[in-house]
């Protein structure tokens, strides 16, 4: 799935989280075309309409400080109006697009990753009336899922570049025939350096970590195909399946890191007690007694790098 094909899925998922929590019959939204403004400059064309009876929104490039949207962009900062037609807080450049759909009360936030502004959602009303603190606090949750949503799938980029450049000079390109150095407990003779390998083994972690959170399931993909590369590449082909469930492997490589069951938790958005029942299952499967023993058993499987 390309990056706008992502943030489609996102903005959707985002828009019905509005209306369902708001009960706004309308929302829209857009992120900005795979970058970021800089210096209080840019435009989001909106791509995304949920609940419009028209199509005079799709499209519009909502230039900063422009309109309500525009004004939220320029503040980083939610912005609402009650009437939009007559408001003299926004200037009024898309009023013939807002007319056309019947919109009066809007609200328009901000998503923004890193302080950097990356798109907006709207939601509206066809009547006259405030929208009050509830409903801007819903809107800012949808927003701020999107956000969270960005930043995993950027984290998740960078990790596969780091990874690809890695590749690309031989730590992780696979096993070496007499390359007289091995990786740390895998005995498969591959040309990287312990220090090297420790690199890679976090990646892995960090990978595994993201993969669940993000939404776009082609990037998922890759990141657990890339995953299975890094597991494999010090590894013989497991002589047997293990039957260890995704989450199993997902907290064992954490834990190979060196990550407490408290910080492993925490990097996979599960609670404590569900990260011990995991690695309790996982070791019974491994057949080991401890922490250390169920890493070296997935990693002489083939399941950890």
């Amino acid at each position: 799935m390309s990056a706008d094909g992502a943030d489609a899925v996102e903005m959707r998922a985002a828009l019905v989280r509005l209306r369902r929590g708001t009960g706004l019959p309308v929302a829209f939204g857009g992120l900005m075309a795979g970058g970021i403004m800089t210096a209080g400059t840019g435009s989001v064309r909106i791509g995304e309409l949920s609940g419009a009876v028209t199509g005079a929104l799709r499209g519009l490039a909502i230039a900063t400080g422009n309109g309500l949207g525009g004004k939220a962009l320029a503040l980083s900062r939610p912005c609402a109006v009650t009437d939009y037609p007559v408001s003299r807080h926004i200037s009024h450049e898309y009023d013939a697009a807002v007319a056309a759909e019947g919109l009066l009360s809007v609200l328009a936030v901000p998503v923004v990753v890193r302080r950097r502004v990356r798109g907006v959602l709207y939601g509206a009303l066809r009547t006259a009336q405030p929208l009050g603190d509830r409903t801007l606090g819903e809107a800012v949750a949808a927003a701020r899922d999107v956000e969270q949503a960005l930043v995993v799938r950027d984290e998740a980029r960078a990790l596969l570049a780091a990874v690809a450049g890695a590749g690309a000079s031989g730590p992780v390109a696979g096993p070496v025939a007499g390359a007289g150095g091995t990786a740390a407990g895998s005995g498969a003779g591959v040309a990287v350096g312990s220090a090297a390998w420790e690199e890679v083994r976090e990646a892995h972690g960090a990978l595994r970590a993201l993969a669940p959170r993000v939404m776009d399931p082609a990037l998922r993909e890759e990141l657990l195909a890339v995953c299975g590369r890094l597991a494999s590449a010090t590894a013989p082909p497991p002589v047997r399946d293990v039957g260890l469930t995704p989450r199993e492997v997902d907290v064992l490589a954490c834990v190979a890191t060196g990550a407490t069951n408290a910080v492993t938790a925490e990097r996979l958005g599960l609670r404590p007690e569900t990260v011990k029942g995991y690695l309790r299952s996982a070791m019974r499967k491994l057949g080991a007694h401890t922490r250390l023993e169920a890493v070296v058993a997935s990693r002489r499987a083939g399941l950890l790098p």
